[in-house]
This record gives C-alpha cells, sequence and structure tokens, in this order.
C-alpha cells in the first residue's frame, strides 16, 4: 500500500481488524509508521508522534510497538543490540543494513536462496528465517 494511501480512519480499521483496541495514541503510532513505508526506530516514531506537541511518552511508543509486532502489523528487526528498526512490510523478505549510515532496505524474500538449516533440536520447528545482510563501505586503497 503507498504512502499516500493512509489516513487515520485506515490505521483505526486496521488496528481493529487486527484485535487491537485503537486508542489515539496507537492511531497516531500507528499512522506515522505505516504512511511512511520506512523502517523506523522507535525514537524516531516517538519524535515524529510528537513533532507538533508532545502527546505520546517512550513507554508508549515501546509498548505500542510491542503490541504492533505481537498482532502481526509490524516486523522487529535487530540489526545489532540496542537497535531495533520496526517494519510495517510484513511479507516475507529480508534486509540490507548500511552499517556506515544505519539505513535498512528491503531484499525481496525471491531474491535470496537457503538451501539448507541446520538440524533441529528435538520437538522445534522452523517458524521464520529472517536475514539481514550488514553491509560497509569499502576503505579507500
Amino acid at each position: 500500500m503507498e504512502n499516500n494511501d493512509w489516513n487515520k480512519q485506515r490505521v483505526l480499521e486496521v488496528l481493529r481488524d487486527a484485535g487491537v483496541n485503537p486508542t489515539s495514541q496507537r492511531v497516531e503510532i500507528g499512522y506515522v509508521l505505516f504512511s511512511s513505508c520506512a523502517h523506523l526506530s522507535a525514537e524516531e516514531i516517538m519524535q515524529r508522534v510528537n513533532a507538533d506537541y508532545p502527546v505520546v511518552s517512550k513507554a508508549t511508543v515501546y509498548n505500542t510497538l510491542g503490541l504492533f509486532a505481537d498482532h502481526a502489523l509490524v516486523r522487529e528487526v535487530i540489526v545489532e543490540p540496542g537497535k531495533v528498526f520496526y517494519d510495517p512490510n510484513v511479507s516475507l523478505h529480508h534486509h540490507f543494513y548500511y552499517v556506515d549510515s544505519g539505513e535498512l532496505q528491503d531484499i525481496p524474500g525471491s531474491a535470496l536462496q537457503i538451501s539448507e538449516i541446520p538440524e533441529l533440536p528435538p520437538e522445534t520447528e522452523v517458524e521464520k528465517v529472517e536475514v539481514v545482510i550488514r553491509l560497509r563501505q569499502r576503505a579507500a586503497h
């Protein structure tokens, strides 16, 4: 869905359809995240939501993003300890992470083939496989 297709009423409906109570703060957070079509950190989301006047606390942002992830509305992409992006694209895909700029870029799921995975521990099954390929600029020679 293109970012111009999102409005707050649409966010409210998506939250309701997912079984999430659409409080005004959750709608604001959802609107920022879904309309941006970008990978954002919790801090970036909080800054955008509170750009005009502070309405949402840090705890509310983190709790809401956790709730959205629990209801499969966003994916948490952990690129390094303490660095988490929230991705509104929940389809099967992977990521390039540019270490130098901190940017995250989608890789279509079909662009990466995983031919084998290690033997699984007893009584477990694969839920999904997510790959983050970390990139850095080459040093000048």
